[in-house]
């Protein structure tokens, strides 16, 4: 077979998207019989099978031919994936050396380009990159504007979705969703190059996790999911594709199919060289696990997400604080919630550091935060948020007494929880509900509920909140015993040691011994095992 035969096989697998085909055609013919949209196409193929360095020299080839042929268009768009790439692969320097090669190219140039474009894209990636959310909502505008002028899908589908995102983090989340949506249409029609496709389909997906969007992140993922599935030889967007769908799992229930997709897309992400959202993988397996009781491979997650440069919160605090580690967990949750100042990032956080700090008996703390939160969903308009919200609440209105509050806060958000199919956000709340009808008296309504909560834990293997609304089933004793102090005792009942009951209840050391100075003060009883002969007794176990 010919040169010129092979070079047409291995464009015909490109324009196919058979990646891995047209990659290992390309890269093994002679440097010297490819054009510059031949080392395009390497470049693309390169990426999207994992092969960044590859991708990374042809495009450096390319840029060299486009330029020194007068081509500046395409010049500066090469110059945009060599700096976007460069910045992703953790070399913000010779990024910043390619965006001053491309500026001065541009600076020579008489008129407005389309090109101009891709430079103010690469500038506003830095600025996203540093966190600069406002700087970069103003360029993603004049990318927008300038895709709009010159007709060019990339740019203009890429400008949505930046303003879009940068809304968001503003607070702004139904204009940014409703830019996210737009910029979708142009990749459903197909008017989107593969790798801008991806990228916009995952940048989506990831709003909706980021504001707890559950609805609509499964809607999209499914859509991935194909797109992925379209192109079997695709690497590059395997790992989120994995990531979301063990999101999804994760919210509706399937926790231990949820591990195997986090795991997946670890392993993913690594192969295509992405590090960084490889320890967002990690992170999210470690809440499955800590969720289903393993709490050691949970904190090994963590430490592995940590390894990958990603800090995950507040999973790690809620695991401190299911181990006793109550003051750890507290100074974690004090730290990110003063690190974090977006609304998108302490709409993440709130939720945990609610349960964090009502552990550490800070209760003005708890609720103020839980204010915070409910003012957020409120903003954001999310469902699923406002039923976090509505849960922090009810939480916070237990800690206080205030049970009659507390099932007001609850009952909408069990709804929604209905809603989403959501089985372990629904037990939970039930659990708090239960709480609450207890307070109030109405231990009959309460009985149904933890019932139906240990049901539903029992069944998603998330045995430790299983073994609580277990514990916690019982009719309440007599002798002017509080809810909390009937917790207490049930837990003596079965064994359990100061610090175990602390963990369980996500109390102090201190406050379990204080309140089994009080039980032991009501019930007229000077040792554990008389208690636990009390609880026995009075059909409290």
């Amino acid at each position: 077979m010919g040169v010129i035969e092979d070079l047409a096989r291995a464009r015909a697998a490109y324009e196919r998207r058979e990646w891995q085909t047209a990659y290992s055609a390309l890269s093994s013919l002679d440097d010297a019989g490819l054009a510059a949209a031949d080392f395009e196409a390497l470049a693309t193929s390169a990426m999207l099978v994992g092969r960044v360095n590859d991708a990374v020299q042809a495009l450096q080839r390319a840029y060299q031919l486009r330029a020194g042929s007068g081509e500046v268009d395409a010049a500066l768009r090469t110059a945009f994936y060599l700096g976007i790439t460069l910045m992703e692969s953790g070399e913000p320097a010779i990024a910043g050396g390619w965006l001053a090669r491309a500026q001065r190219l541009l600076d020579e140039v008489d008129g407005d380009i389309a090109g101009r474009g891709y430079v103010q894209m690469l500038v506003m990636f830095q600025h996203i990159f540093s966190g600069e959310f406002e700087q970069a909502l103003g360029l993603a505008e004049e990318v927008t504007e300038c895709g709009r002028r010159f007709g060019d899908n990339d740019l203009h589908a890429n400008g949505l979705n930046a303003q879009g995102r940068m809304l968001i983090y503003a607070g702004r989340v139904r204009e940014g969703f409703a830019l996210l949506d737009e910029s979708m249409v142009a990749v459903a029609l197909g008017e989107v190059s593969t790798m801008f496709a991806g990228e916009i389909y995952c940048s989506l997906i990831e709003a909706c996790q980021e504001v707890s969007d559950y609805g609509r992140a499964a809607e999209w993922t499914s859509r991935l999911t194909r797109w992925v599935e379209e192109q079997p030889e695709l690497v590059r967007f395997t790992g989120q594709c994995a990531l979301h769908r063990g999101q999804i799992m994760r919210v509706r229930g399937a926790l231990t199919e949820a591990v195997s997709e986090f795991e997946a897309a670890v392993e993913r992400y690594r192969a295509a060289g992405q590090f960084a959202p490889a320890g967002l993988a990690c992170g999210e397996h470690g809440d499955v696990l800590r969720i289903l009781g393993d709490h050691q491979g949970a904190q090994a997650a963590y430490d592995r997400a940590i390894g990958f440069g990603y800090e995950h919160q507040p999973g790690q605090a809620l695991l401190w604080l299911t181990l006793g580690r109550t003051d750890a967990a507290v100074a974690a949750i004090r730290r990110v919630l003063g690190e974090r100042g977006d609304p998108v990032g302490r709409s993440q956080v709130l939720p945990g550091a609610v349960d964090v700090l009502l552990a550490a008996e800070d209760v003005a703390g708890a609720e103020s935060a839980s204010a915070e939160l409910a003012g957020l969903a409120r903003g954001f308009g999310c469902a699923p948020l406002q039923a976090m919200a509505g849960m922090a609440g009810g939480a916070v209105a237990h800690a206080r007494d205030a049970h009659s509050q507390g099932l007001a806060e609850l009952r909408p958000a069990l709804q929604v929880w209905q809603t989403l199919d959501a089985p372990y956000q629904l037990a939970r709340t039930r659990l708090l509900l239960a709480r609450c009808l207890r307070g109030v008296g109405d231990e009959e309504s309460a009985m149904r509920e933890l019932t139906e909560a240990s049901r539903t834990f029992t069944e998603l293997g998330a045995l430790p909140d299983a073994d609580l609304a277990a514990q916690l089933a019982g009719r309440s004793a007599p002798a002017g015993l509080t809810g909390r102090e009937v917790e207490v005792l049930r837990l003596v009942a079965t064994g359990k040691s100061n610090p175990e009951i602390a963990a369980v209840l996500t109390l102090s050391e201190k406050t379990v011994a204080r309140h089994l100075s009080n039980i032991f003060t009501k019930l007229s009883v000077t040792s554990r095992t008389a208690a636990a002969a009390y609880a026995f007794e009075n059909r409290l176990v």
